[in-house]
């Protein structure tokens, strides 16, 4: 189950014990509740800000799109550090509104640069909207509340803990007494600036994500977004925004101060300094103007076509269940899967299919369609848990026809990687896109793993784009992290005994090699993955 909880600094004992025991008492006497705490106090609606195209962004794509028939404008970046600057230049461009959804939102070098700019925005009278799940932080995320100081910033905090310390024990505590209610995440991942542009895809907000970190990198994607499909977008999060589960930060924290605020509008302008100062490669590329200049001068091409917003809605257990109605994504998308007559490409992180899921890719093999799936090895993953569950079903899935591949934590060249070769030299590369490709026809991209937490347990939101030009550059992509250099191929291979067996195929200085025994990090590792592969936790994966 992908909601580990991060390590903090302890108190003393009884403090720790006496917070445990108020959990306890109020866990214990409010039941399984079905909605977070603060969810009885008022709160105020918001919308997306209206007349979009009155803003110099939303009039320039307005007027392209009237030319087109009503298309919407599109370009992927699958480059780490150009997430990172075209997230900053939109809010330095942007003019009314600013909305953020986000699974994670670190505050890390990063994140505090870009609440720098959200502080510098909002002080320009851009309002910001800002709603994060509750389901992990890391020491230090917290700080980001400082910004619901300032008039023009609203923070809400997704399905959030009672408990609002850093202590995992506790954490873990009220989350076995309240499962039900805290197992239920969101996973989007959406940024929308003055309802004119937008940004979806995989990536959260973190160094990790921009694949600047030396200890960590993240393959991920992210889709610039121009035209009519971002209202379509901003009434998503609008829906998420307004619903019972997003709960303002003062219902739940005390509310920061100006203080806070001015304490820590000091730390982030002495960060962006000093980033500026050392000359660092990705505050370079943040302030050059690039992407998003070269987007809206028409230096890099955009594609235009149509889109279908797939996501779902905030109450999606209620929807599945029929007690209201409601979005549910995973339906189109299964159904593009089932009608491809050619190929099918997923690009997934994590890969936990049903006995269900693997059958389609057997009905389509006999139907001579080629299905590749990329994924992440062994020793790429960041979740030991969702990679042993993955595993259990390796076999099977070659047996059905599948051409599976494992990317590999150091890549032997880095073409379709999204960072540089020095970054690359650290061998901490792993998997965090979402990508399906559908006869080279349409793409799917967002935040929706190809896993059972994904489709059952966590919300989430994304874009199938009828375009072959998209769809041919993210199969190119495609080839390019498959190859030998890059990836395992895992094949079927008989033992002494006839029986099947798996065989990892890749290439390590210009020559072929095969792996018999899985690739690890260690042999710890490998152990580790085995004991978790003995836990039934497929539907939590």
């Amino acid at each position: 189950m992908r909601c580990g909880y991060p390590r903090f600094p302890s108190g003393s004992l009884r403090r720790h014990l006496r917070a445990a025991l108020g959990i306890l008492i109020t866990t214990h006497l409010s039941g399984c509740s079905s909605l977070p705490p603060g969810a009885d106090l008022p709160k105020q609606e918001s919308v997306a800000s209206a007349f979009p195209e009155q803003t110099n962004v939303g009039q320039h794509f307005a007027t392209s799109s009237h030319r087109r028939h009503g298309e919407s404008a599109f370009r992927i970046l699958s480059i780490g550090a150009d997430g990172f600057a075209a997230r900053m230049q939109m809010i330095n461009t942007a003019e009314r509104t600013l909305d953020f959804q986000y699974f994670i939102f670190r505050g890390d070098a990063t994140g505090r640069l870009i609440c720098n700019a959200l502080l510098r925005a909002a002080d320009r009278e851009v309002h910001a909207r800002i709603l994060i799940d509750d389901g992990q932080t890391n020491p230090g995320d917290e700080q980001i509340s400082a910004l619901a100081a300032h008039p023009n910033i609203e923070i809400r905090i997704f399905n959030p803990f009672a408990y609002r310390g850093h202590n995992r024990a506790l954490r873990a505590i009220e989350f076995i007494f309240n499962a039900a209610r805290l197992d239920y995440r969101m996973h989007n991942k959406l940024f929308v600036a003055d309802n004119a542009s937008a940004l979806i895809g995989g990536r959260n907000i973190g160094d990790p994500f921009f694949q600047i970190d030396p200890d960590s990198q993240f393959a991920d994607d992210d889709v610039f977004v121009a035209g009519p499909v971002v209202q379509k977008l901003s009434t998503t999060f609008d829906e998420y925004w307004n619903s019972a589960l997003a709960i303002p930060l003062e219902a739940v924290a005390s509310k920061p101060t100006a203080s806070d605020l001015a304490l820590y509008r000091t730390q982030l302008a002495a960060l962006w300094q000093s980033a500026q100062q050392n000359d660092i490669d990705y505050v370079k590329r943040a302030t050059s103007g690039n992407p998003v200049a070269g987007i809206l001068s028409g230096q890099l091409p955009l594609v235009w076509s149509q889109a279908q917003v797939v996501y779902d809605s905030p109450q999606k257990k209620r929807v599945a269940n029929g007690s209201m109605v409601g979005q549910l994504m995973y339906q189109p998308i299964a159904q593009e899967a089932f009608t491809v007559e050619s190929e099918l490409l997923l690009v997934t992180p994590y890969f936990i299919p049903t006995g269900g899921e693997i059958y389609l890719f057997k009905r389509l093999h006999e139907r001579h369609v080629r299905v590749r799936i990329l994924t992440n090895s062994l020793e790429s993953t960041n979740e030991l848990s969702a990679q042993a569950g993955y595993a259990r079903h390796r076999l099977a899935l070659l047996e059905a026809g599948v051409e599976l591949f494992e990317v590999r934590a150091l890549l032997g060249n880095t073409q379709g990687s999204g960072q540089t070769k020095a970054i690359s030299r650290h061998g901490n590369y792993g998997l965090h896109a979402k990508l399906f490709v559908f006869d080279r026809r349409k793409v799917f991209i967002g935040s929706m793993n190809f896993d059972q937490r994904s489709i059952h347990l966590n919300t989430e939101v994304g874009l199938i784009i009828d375009s072959p030009v998209l769809a041919a550059e993210t199969a190119a992509r495609f080839a390019a992290m498959t190859q030998p250099a890059n990836a395992y191929l895992v094949l079927l291979h008989p033992d002494s005994s006839g029986n099947p067996h798996l065989l990892w195929r890749t290439q390590e200085a210009g020559r072929v090699v095969e792996y018999t025994d899985e690739p690890a990090r260690n042999g710890w590792q490998r152990l580790a993955a085995k004991l978790w592969s003995l836990l039934p936790l497929d539907s939590e994966l």
